[in-house]
């Protein structure tokens, strides 16, 4: 599973400068989870055999391949009421075409295009929907299909593309935001309200999991997507949910270093770090020291070796802001964020 994603447009919109007053101010009043504290928010963690690679600051942002799979998979995943495609054989295959027409550059750019050069989620679905050429599908349809989204814009952006695809087939068609997981699937898994919701493979099969299982359940989400796609099918078949076929395109935790950083030292992937370069300093959120997935996972899956951690944020500004100001070496992203350069 990933950290959790809260309100994802809102630290997004916030720009370089802002994140940098937010770092200052977090690191003057010392509040838990931030740059500040008794030792400056860092944590010293022994010594380096490699030698030290200096942070070099850059505004763009690339992440690092995660090579040995340390990260459970969270492919986009068309999530069904199965009530609603009973006797409907059009609308799972029209999101396939939906999944398909997805990679992580192509939904970076999606996220670009809304949280950085603020255009709206409907402006960039349409525009997205008329390129890919799902404008035209060949599939009918017909009826009433409400599509969720959760209250953060790439799943504002995801919900509207549903929605287009379908009303170009034939549906009456709309999108309704329905807070976080918790509020909105009991509403699509009940599917009165609604129908179909842009999910995330790794993390609603846990969700499930420990809904149906119990909150000490052993996990079915991993590393292996059809591994975790079967065990999600399972699962969705006891709370009345059926799925598309997973996207090649992933919102789940990465590391990202900067492009100037990446350059100087011939590095892609999180292994050839592991190889160039010790005494790094790692940001992430204060629980990313205790996390299996994060630098606990990095040091034992990949041999990284820090010499500091400093606490900052999930994903949000200040990693970012650390990251380009060169106060942190490698730091815990979302893959899809729309503030990173795509791999290609």
């Amino acid at each position: 599973m990933k950290f959790p994603r809260t309100h994802v447009s809102l630290p997004r919109a916030l720009g370089a400068a802002a994140a940098v007053v937010s770092l200052a101010l977090l690191t003057a009043c010392g509040e838990p989870g931030s740059a500040g504290g008794g030792d400056g928010g860092s944590t010293e963690t022994g010594g380096s055999s490699l030698a030290a690679c200096e942070a070099v600051p850059g505004d763009e942002l690339v992440v690092l391949e995660d090579d040995q799979q340390l990260q459970t998979v969270d492919n986009i995943i068309p999530a069904i009421n199965a009530a609603a495609v009973e006797g409907d054989d059009t609308l799972i295959p029209l999101l396939d075409s939906v999944s398909a027409a997805l990679d992580t550059d192509t939904l970076i750019g999606l996220n670009k295009a809304v949280d950085v050069d603020r255009r709206t989620s409907a402006e960039v679905a349409e525009e997205f929907v008329a390129d890919a050429g799902l404008d035209s599908p060949e599939q009918s349809g017909s009826g009433k299909i409400v599509v969720g989204a959760a209250d953060f814009a790439e799943s504002a952006t995801l919900g509207t593309i549903y929605a287009t695809v379908l009303n170009a087939a034939g549906y009456d068609a709309e999108v309704t935001t329905i807070g976080n997981r918790e509020a909105y699937l009991p509403a699509l898994e009940d599917g009165e309200q609604v129908q179909v919701i842009p999910e995330y493979v790794g993390t609603l099969t846990e969700f499930i999991n420990k809904d149906v299982n119990g909150a000490d359940a052993e996990p079915v989400a991993s590393s292996d997507l059809d591994a975790t796609v079967e065990g999600l099918t399972g699962l969705g078949e006891e709370v009345g949910l059926v799925f598309g076929e997973p996207s090649p395109a992933q919102d789940q935790n990465a590391f990202a270093v900067t492009k100037a950083f990446a350059d100087e030292h011939g590095v892609t992937t999180l292994s050839e770090l592991a190889e160039a370069c010790g005494g790094l300093v790692l940001g992430g959120p204060p629980e990313c020291t205790e996390r299996p997935f994060c630098q606990p996972g990095l040091e034992e899956t990949y041999g990284l070796e820090f010499a500091e951690f400093r606490s900052l944020d999930a994903g949000g500004p200040l990693t970012k802001s650390a990251l380009q100001q060169g106060e942190v070496t490698l730091g815990l992203v979302f893959s899809s964020d729309g503030s990173l350069t795509p791999s290609s």
